[in-house]
């Protein structure tokens, strides 16, 4: 049976992009939603023909582009914006936020502290204190408490085409995971609960890593076998690095974790797939970017880890041979062919 938001007050989803407009249809079947767009052209067409990004829009949902008006109105906010926007939006949002207010965020990136005049590709090395998830950054920029995210294997057009799945709702509050819960769960929709919320979060980030190397091999043709590999040593990759930025290994082998990358290395839905898949295919980065819609997050995640492990010394070859493809034209080719001359000498030795 398909639970009711009791507090019968609306929840609202900050941003409009396919994943924000997917949680906000999935959400409107059991609150009224107010959906957040900073383009007045994108709220007058949400308004006028009840459509945006080829979804259908739920009746039950009113696009706006008042923060104020949003956070007076709703005690619980789905923030769902690009890492590179979500500061500044938390920023914006800030002054209206109580310490009432839950926020639980679906933005799989992360967000970097710099000092005046140094960038990401200036910078030489990050250790932790630089490099923020999203829910370091709303505790960072708002006096908001209860705090948590959304993660797991929830491509955003499956989801809104009402294709079964689940998601992890991570908190340290028990009560804002049975929020989450309580508001997302309906028939096809199942909500789990993780109190790993680092944990969770870097699962999160940390899959799209994988998922371009992912595209890389299917663009290559080069068979199931290779994807089995790349799947199984990238997740063990993603917990030596999701370790040293402080998660646990138990938040990488779960919904949020493995089931996302098998999820995201096996669809051409998976915006940091398609990028590989078209490095693969010939184009440059440059390109691909320039004509992608929105935002795959795998890139920037993949400059930023390469800091990361050249920081903590964490062994991670997949996420440097990725950069080197990425950033300082190693061909595609010549990456696999080292990575399959790495020296692994054990299969799992992180148990």
């Amino acid at each position: 049976m398909t639970s009711k938001n009791t507090s019968k007050k609306p929840v609202a989803v900050i941003g409009a992009g396919s994943f924000g407009m997917a949680i906000a249809n999935i959400l409107a079947q059991n609150s009224e939603v107010l959906l957040y767009a900073r383009d007045p052209e994108v709220i007058k067409k949400i308004a006028t023909n009840k459509e945006h990004r080829g979804q259908k829009v739920h009746t039950n949902i009113t696009a706006t582009g008042d923060l104020s008006y949003i956070a007076n109105t709703c005690d619980i906010l789905f923030p769902i914006v690009p890492s590179s926007a979500f500061r500044e939006m938390m920023q914006q949002l800030s002054p209206y936020l109580h310490p009432y207010h839950i926020l639980i965020h679906g933005t799989k990136g992360l967000d970097i502290e710099l000092g005046e005049g140094e960038t990401l590709d200036n910078i030489k090395i990050l250790n932790r204190e630089n490099v923020k998830t999203m829910s370091e950054v709303i505790m960072d920029e708002s006096v908001v408490i209860r705090v948590g995210c959304l993660a797991g294997p929830n491509l955003a057009k499956e989801l809104a085409a009402g294709q079964p799945a689940a998601t992890v709702v991570a908190s340290h509050y028990n009560e804002v995971i049975e929020a989450g819960q309580q508001l997302l769960r309906n028939d096809l929709f199942q909500v789990y609960g993780n109190q790993d919320l680092i944990g969770i979060e870097l699962a999160g980030v940390l899959k799209n890593i994988i998922a371009i190397a992912s595209g890389i091999l299917s663009g290559l043709n080069l068979g199931e076998n290779a994807k089995g590999l790349l799947i199984s040593r990238g997740m063990i990759e993603m917990i030596y690095l999701g370790k040293a930025m402080g998660g646990d290994v138990e938040a990488f082998v779960g919904l949020a974790g493995i089931g996302d990358l098998v999820a995201t290395c096996n669809s051409t839905l998976s915006r940091n797939f398609t990028v590989g898949n078209r490095l693969a295919k010939g184009e440059s980065l440059t390109e691909i970017i320039a004509n992608m819609d929105e935002v795959a997050e795998g890139v920037n995640t993949i400059k930023i880890a390469k800091k990361i492990i050249d920081y903590h010394k964490v062994r991670a070859p997949i996420t440097e041979a990725l950069y080197e493809v990425l950033f300082e034209g190693l061909p595609v080719e010549k990456a696999i062919q080292l990575l399959m001359k790495y020296p692994y000498n054990v299969d799992i030795d992180f148990l």
